[in-house]
């Protein structure tokens, strides 16, 4: 068989990926900050780019006086930028975190009014930190400068709990001495403040504080020691049983126990919090609501007209010219992006919002079932757009701050149609705060009472909503006194 070259023509249709298109894709699933930094760069790599707000005589102190007024202004009606309780995450406590189950600790800090401003101090220093505490700690000691490298190899690989996540002969490896080198002068960290710092579990933590309270060979003592898989399951009886004592004194070893510090690096911990702005507002104006683009801080894009009136002269060489050219199509196709993107958002708001009538009108608990797929045939887009739209994008409304992607939930069966997910967890939540401490309610109580209203769920369902939300099971939850 011969070969032979042959030359044909083919009309077909094929999507491109220009520059242009991946920057629009790029700038439609950024964030509020990244979208920011990425046009503060745009402005400092292209001439032909400018804010029209500089050019304005929009000096820095005039900005700052006018953002002060618009401010006050916004805060009369709206707090603009402090994350909901939907948004919080809890930092450190875990279904099977022993600490979360003695003490009731869930990592979440509590934070303070409204309108609380910082103190001087706090805005002009940092508070210190739990390896200088402790390294000052050790200079004012009698430790040899080798035993200081101990230590200081000890320090430097604590938690933010303050308890030692390597074992003691990765540290003589690492210091090239003996395990009980290490091992002696741990247990001079182990004399430190805060007290049970250094602890490699929840059992030594708290057995390092009894000892420095004087409750050696207590029954607080014994109980931390031998029991505490008992007193995390709160079978207090088999404890007295197992100690040979009255179930009220253990009741009374309990709440001592509950009063020490099961993470001793807690106050050293200083996290700033992260404040969320939304990228659009849902304000209610008579009987209808109203959204608006959150434009604030936002720079107005336009083209240089000295630039452009270099080209209309046509002066210059070619090199010049083609450069100039160039940064002019692209800052163009920025602009565009940016128009297009904040119209995108807009639409696919506006139709979440339709869709989610009754969440404005009364809340998470009336939140209906949503996919992409329903916004994305309403606005006439590709589901992977409104993906991209709703992916850290957040909206203020009057029941709070929200990102877009919350209002996408699955749905259950119910009497009256089909619930979204995130009501049935809210509904859970209810159920639980309003529980009775020393009965509290089981999961397959929690289904009763949800098929009582209507809604048909499995008890593994139940149980799987509730570690999601980070509560304890019913026997955790139980308070005996």
């Amino acid at each position: 068989m011969a070969l032979e070259i042959k030359l044909n023509q083919k009309l077909s249709q094929t999507l491109v990926m220009t520059p242009q298109l991946q920057q629009a894709i790029k700038l439609l699933q950024l964030g509020r900050y990244e979208y920011l930094e990425v046009i503060e760069q745009e402005l400092l790599e292209n001439p032909v780019l400018e804010d029209a707000r500089e050019e304005d005589g929009d000096t820095e102190g005039s900005r700052r006086e006018s953002g002060e007024q618009d401010d006050i202004a916004a805060d009369k009606d709206i707090e603009k930028e402090a994350p909901p309780k939907e948004l919080e995450t809890a930092q450190g406590a875990t279904q099977e975190d022993p600490a979360q189950d003695l003490f009731g600790y869930n990592g979440k800090k509590s934070s303070g009014g409204e309108g609380e401003r910082p103190s001087v101090e706090a805005t002009v220093s940092s508070p210190e930190g739990l390896g200088s505490h402790l390294l000052w700690q050790l200079r004012t000691s009698e430790l040899t400068e080798e035993d200081q490298d101990i230590a200081a190899l000890i320090i430097g690989n604590l938690d933010r709990n303050g308890y030692l996540c390597c074992s003691a002969t990765e540290i003589a490896e690492e210091a090239r001495r003996g395990e009980e080198d290490v091992e002696r002068v741990l247990s001079i960290v182990h004399t430190l403040d805060p007290a049970g710092i250094a602890c490699r579990d929840l059992r030594e933590c708290l057995l390092i504080q009894l000892d420095q309270l004087g409750q050696s060979g207590t029954l607080i003592w014994q109980i931390v020691d031998q029991h505490l898989g008992d007193l995390e399951l709160r079978r207090y009886d088999a404890i007295a049983r197992a100690a040979e004592v009255e179930v009220e004194e253990v009741y009374d070893a309990v709440k001592s126990i509950q009063k020490l510090e099961p993470r001793p690096g807690r106050p050293f911990v200083d996290e700033a919090p992260v404040y969320i702005t939304p990228d659009i507002y849902v304000r209610k104006v008579g009987d209808s609501y109203v959204l608006s683009l959150n434009e604030n801080g936002m720079p107005r894009l336009r083209l240089n007209p000295e630039y452009q009136a270099l080209l209309d002269k046509r002066t210059g060489n070619n090199e010049d010219r083609e450069y100039l050219n160039d940064r002019l199509r692209s800052a163009s196709w920025l602009i565009r992006s940016i128009h297009q993107r904040q119209q995108t958002i807009y639409k696919v708001t506006e139709s979440i919002m339709k869709y989610q009538r009754d969440f404005l009108e009364k809340g998470v608990s009336n939140l209906k079932p949503l996919v992409l797929r329903n916004i994305a045939a309403d606005v006439g887009m590709h589901e992977s757009t409104v993906s991209r739209v709703t992916t850290n994008k957040y909206v203020h409304t009057p029941q709070g701050v929200f990102e877009l992607k919350f209002f996408f939930t699955s749905g259950l069966k119910s009497g009256s149609g089909e619930v979204s997910s995130e009501s049935v967890k809210e509904r859970i939540k209810e159920f639980i705060a309003s529980e009775n401490p020393k009965k509290p309610l089981s999961d397959q109580a929690i289904v009763n009472q949800l098929k009582a209203e209507g809604v048909d769920i499995a008890r593994r369902t139940v149980a799987k909503y509730r570690e999601m939300m980070g509560v304890l099971s019913s026997s955790r939850r139980k308070k005996v006194f």
